[in-house]
C-alpha cells in the first residue's frame, strides 16, 4: 500500500523567556492510503505539535520546525509556499481541531462557515454551495438542517459543534484527515457516535486518518497502526493488535495497565508514578527513566534510539537493546 504522508526526522521548537521548547524531537512516521494511525500520549508529548507541523499552522516566530520533511505525496509540505500549502490545507489535508467552540468564527453563521471551503477549493457558486453545506449539515445527523445553517456556534451543543467541524472537514474530500482529540469532553454516547461517523466517512472515501488521542479505548476502537509519544518523541509504535497484545515500552504498559476494565472492581485505578519531565531540562537520557520501575544506570545517562524489534514493532528502550544487559540500580 502505498503511503500517503512520510514525516521524516521532524523537529519542531519553541523559544521561550526560559529557553528552548523541543516539543516534536527528531520524529518519522508514515501514514498508508485508507489507513488510521493513532498518535497516543499524555498532555504535553507532542501529539498535537505533530498535527500542527503537518498542517503548516505553527506560529512564528515563536514556534519553528526546525528540520526534517513532510512529504504528502510527492510535495514536501515545508518546503511549499503560503498559497501552494493553503490549497492543500482544508482541500487535501482536513483537520478537525481539539475545541470546536474556540475553532469555530462566533460571529459567522455555521452554514457560512461550511460555505467558504466549498468556495474556495471546489470552486462552488455561493447557491450551490448553501445547498451542499445543508447536504453536509444533514450527512452528519443533524436534523433541521437550514436552522442550524442559519446558526451561531454559541447556540448549539459541544456535540452538534464536533459534527459541524466533521462536515467542514469533510466537505472537500480530504486524503487525509487529522483529527486533534475528537471526543474530548464529549459524553460517551455522543463520543462513540462521533467515533461511527469517522469510521463511516473513512469506509465510504477512502481517506487516511491520523488521530490523536489520549483515551486508549479510542485506539483500540479505531486504529490500525499506533505511535506511542513521551516528551516529543516516539517511544514506540506498531500494528494496533501486536502493541495492546504484547506491548514494550513501560510507559506503554502504564498506559495500558492505567485504563479501567469493563466488570472487574478495582479499588484504586493504577496511575504512572511521577510527572513528565520539564521540557526546558531534559539531558541526554531517556525521558521516561524518573517513572520507569526498569530504569537501569544507562537509562539515566543515554538516549535509547527506536529500533526494530519485531515485524510490526519499534521500541526505544535500552531493555532491548542487543547485548544490554546491564544491573538494575
Amino acid at each position: 500500500m502505498k503511503n500517503l504522508l512520510e514525516i521524516e526526522h521532524l523537529s519542531t521548537h519553541f523559544t521561550t523567556e526560559e529557553g528552548t521548547v523541543r516539543a516534536v524531537d527528531n520524529i518519522s512516521l508514515r501514514i498508508r492510503s485508507g489507513e488510521t494511525v493513532c498518535i497516543v500520549g499524555e498532555s504535553g508529548c507532542g501529539k498535537s505539535i505533530t498535527a500542527l507541523s503537518v498542517m503548516g499552522l505553527i506560529e512564528e516566530p515563536s514556534g519553528k520546525v526546525v528540520e526534517g520533511s513532510i512529504h504528502f505525496g510527492d510535495k514536501d509540505l515545508l518546503k511549499l509556499g503560503k498559497n501552494e500549502l493553503r490549497a492543500i490545507r482544508g482541500n487535501e489535508i482536513a483537520m478537525i481541531f481539539q475545541e470546536p467552540m474556540s475553532s469555530l468564527n462566533p460571529v459567522i453563521t455555521i452554514g457560512e462557515q461550511i460555505i467558504e471551503p466549498l468556495m474556495v477549493h471546489m470552486n462552488m457558486g455561493k447557491r450551490e454551495a448553501q445547498k451542499q453545506a445543508i447536504r453536509l449539515i444533514e450527512q452528519v445527523g443533524i436534523s433541521r438542517a437550514e436552522q442550524i445553517a442559519r446558526s451561531y456556534p454559541h447556540e448549539l451543543s459541544g456535540g452538534m459543534l464536533q459534527r459541524i467541524m466533521i462536515a467542514i472537514a469533510i466537505s472537500c474530500n480530504p486524503k487525509l484527515l487529522i483529527a486533534d482529540e475528537p471526543t474530548t469532553a464529549l459524553d460517551v454516547t455522543i463520543q462513540a457516535q462521533i467515533l461511527d461517523m469517522l469510521r463511516k466517512f473513512k469506509q465510504e472515501s477512502g481517506m487516511s486518518i491520523l488521530l490523536i488521542t489520549h483515551d486508549l479505548g479510542v485506539v483500540a476502537e479505531m486504529a490500525d497502526y499506533v505511535i506511542v509519544m513521551y516528551s516529543g518523541k516516539i517511544v514506540e509504535e506498531g500494528e494496533v493488535v501486536e502493541l495492546f497484545s504484547n506491548p514494550k515500552h513501560p510507559y506503554t504498559r502504564g498506559l495500558l495497565k492505567s485504563k479501567p476494565i469493563i466488570n472487574q472492581r478495582q479499588d484504586e485505578l493504577y496511575s504512572i508514578p511521577g510527572q513528565v519531565p520539564n521540557p526546558l531540562e531534559l539531558e541526554s537520557s531517556c525521558y521516561f527513566h524518573d517513572r520507569c520501575d526498569n530504569c537501569m544506570a544507562i537509562c539515566r545517562t543515554d538516549e535509547p534510539a527506536l529500533k526494530e524489534i519485531t515485524i510490526h514493532q519499534k521500541v526505544a528502550c535500552w531493555l532491548y537493546e542487543e547485548g544490554a544487559l546491564h544491573v538494575h540500580s
